[in-house]
């Protein structure tokens, strides 16, 4: 992996998205809200971004953080994984039905809401936001509502579910692994050479997903496992929170709001469809409720295993289930999109 180099801009945003995000994530863990250091810096920099104020974690950076994401998220594979590995066609089936019924649904919202019909499909399609960018913009779509439609959902998702779960749990319980030591910490060592072989490799969301499988080899046949301390799983969501919430840069405060609410209700209807197929795979399975729904969620694959780890919410179930959700989109995706273009 090259050098992590800045532009003068560059690096002053970056102080701005962090201190902003260290505010925020400081407010947050005084008011005991769940996931402190993730929502507080992803909140502060929406709100900065929103005010014109120029905000932003850089590429390279934030694709060191979530390369860490996928060691601990790998880390969590184990070789009693495979007793559960047969439950998991059915689940991919009712996750696979989800993600149709679900996207129907947002896109006929997003219609009313007056979305050309590539637009609203592709924006409401939930994950490979890359993917459904460009392609909704090669069959005439408007690739800036795409894109827009795209990133709020994933920042709603991360901004509904923890409060919701915290709620179920009556607010009580830790959110999080509670390591105090770090534990065979010299696999991220290994991140300057996992990130350009992944980028050689092509292999999707390589910044995740290639240390993931490294260390789930690594954790599966029980050679090493990452663990971080809690201040390194703090570290890691706030400087992730803080790039998912300064994506929205240069986004005027009322154009913002108005895309809030189409794609907060968007959401909301997907989040209700993918609750009732959750709640199948609950009854199937005997899956935890919050297990499922997480799996599920309409978010993107980096997003909900950061998600997954700091709620400790089953992390393999939820990344195999996302991993498969994205991989059948990049494969669907362009039959679509050829349909599209014919009529």
């Amino acid at each position: 992996m090259k050098g992590i180099r800045f532009k003068a801009g560059s690096a002053k945003a970056l102080v701005a998205s962090l201190g902003v995000g260290a505010v925020g994530g400081v407010l947050f863990q005084l008011m005991g809200l769940p996931l402190a250091w993730m929502l507080g810096p992803l909140i502060a920099n929406l709100l900065l971004s929103a005010r014109g104020v120029n905000v932003g974690v850089p590429e390279p950076l934030r694709n060191v953080f979530l390369a860490v994401m996928g060691l601990v998220l790998g880390s969590q594979v184990t070789p009693e994984l495979a007793q559960r590995v047969l439950d998991w066609p059915v689940s991919s089936v009712l996750l696979l039905l989800g993600v149709a019924a679900s996207t129907a649904v947002a896109a006929a919202w997003y219609r009313r809401c007056g979305f050309d019909p590539v637009s609203a499909w592709f924006g409401a399609a939930p994950g490979a936001m890359t993917a459904m960018i460009m392609l909704g913009d090669k069959c005439g779509g408007d690739p800036q509502r795409i894109a827009i439609a795209q990133s709020l959902r994933i920042v709603l998702v991360i901004l509904f579910l923890p409060p919701l779960f915290w709620a179920f749990e009556g607010g009580e319980g830790q959110l999080g692994p509670a390591d105090t030591v770090l534990a065979h910490g010299w696999m991220l060592l290994t991140i300057p050479l996992l990130l350009p072989l992944g980028r050689w490799l092509r292999i999707p969301s390589a910044a995740l997903l290639t240390p993931l499988l490294m260390a789930a080899l690594l954790s599966g046949f029980n050679l090493a496992s990452l663990t971080l301390p809690s201040w390194g799983m703090n570290l890691m969501l706030w400087v992730l929170g803080s790039a998912i919430g300064s994506r929205f840069q240069g986004m005027t405060r009322r154009l913002l709001g108005r895309y809030l609410w189409q794609s907060g209700f968007a959401t909301l209807l997907a989040l209700m469809v993918l609750a009732f197929f959750a709640e199948l795979i609950h009854q199937a399975l005997g899956v935890g409720r919050d297990v499922a729904l997480l799996a599920l969620a309409p978010g993107g694959i980096g997003e909900m295993a950061i998600l997954a780890v700091a709620l400790n919410i089953d992390p393999v179930f939820v990344a195999f289930h996302h991993l498969l959700r994205m991989i059948t989109l990049m494969i669907v995706a362009p039959f679509w999109a050829r349909w599209l273009l014919r009529r």
